[in-house]
């Protein structure tokens, strides 16, 4: 008989000895394919992310000719609101969601199991990410149909991977929000943060129209070097080397708060 091998303790991030790397990427999977049913069974959850930003662009883009019918203000368009639909899935998937999960009897459970908290959380990740690219394609096919914008391919598929990566910060907001607070007041901070960020940041109107102390200020915000960087990448325009650093320092600090959520919520729930 061959021997057990006694796994890592619950919350040290690491899987057990005894778990190897293809079992632990089935159990990533199993746990995808589980959140991905349980948001679906709720459907307004996936038709909000699906329909605002689009009525956003329907509604304030095209009836304006200059910005409609100009391929690079229509491509900026078109990528902020492409941004702010991804921000706000991961704002609200991982910081209402995980908050809500928190709050069901099952979830203390789930993270007791030996396997430890890389399966769920890694199904998490991978279900905000689905989520994220499925929010950008009714945008992509207004901006397509609809306006002048006409990036290549090329910068169409930077695009996608900038605006992927843009929403890391809001990833690791989200997830600090969910472990830090309960359901209750999850849901209230998560939309005090994500609206003001968005507009603040340049999401929902260009930076070019704020006055010079909004623009100024927005410019420390992690929305507005996203939007900056994202814009530079589908129309040449737009991004600093600033730029590039506040994102880069955003993301790490709030991946920092996270995780700093997560070991508190640990040790609070499980010691």
């Amino acid at each position: 008989m061959s021997a057990v091998t006694a796994p890592a303790p619950t919350g040290s991030g690491r899987a057990p000895a005894g778990l190897g790397t293809r079992h632990l990427l089935r159990l990533v999977l199993l746990h995808t394919r589980y959140q991905i049913l349980e948001t679906v069974r709720v459907p307004i959850a996936v038709i909000g992310n699906l329909v605002f930003p689009s009525l956003a662009l329907a509604f304030f883009v095209l009836p304006n000719q200059a910005v409609a019918q100009d391929p690079v203000n229509a491509t900026q368009a078109v990528a902020q609101l492409s941004l702010f639909a991804v921000i706000s899935t991961c704002v609200f998937s991982y910081g209402v969601g995980v908050a809500e999960d928190r709050a069901q009897p099952f979830d203390p459970f789930v993270r007791t199991l030996p396997a430890g908290p890389i399966p769920r959380l890694g199904g998490r990740l991978l279900t905000g990410g689905a989520f994220s690219l499925v929010s950008l394609i009714p945008l992509l096919a207004i901006g397509a149909l609809a306006t002048a914008a006409a990036p290549s391919i090329g910068r169409v598929l930077a695009g996608v991977v900038m605006v992927l990566l843009g929403g890391m910060p809001f990833l690791f907001a989200g997830l600090a929000i969910g472990y830090a607070l309960s359901f209750k007041a999850a849901l209230p901070v998560a939309q005090v943060i994500l609206f003001p960020l968005a507009f603040a940041g340049g999401l929902f109107l260009p930076p070019e129209m704020f006055p010079a102390w909004l623009d100024t200020a927005s410019g420390f915000l992690p929305t507005r070097a996203a939007r900056d960087v994202l814009v530079h990448v589908t129309t040449g325009q737009g991004a600093t080397a600033f730029d590039v650093i506040m994102l880069v320092l955003w993301t790490v600090a709030l991946a920092a708060l996270a995780v700093v959520a997560y070991r508190r919520d640990e040790g609070r729930r499980f010691r």
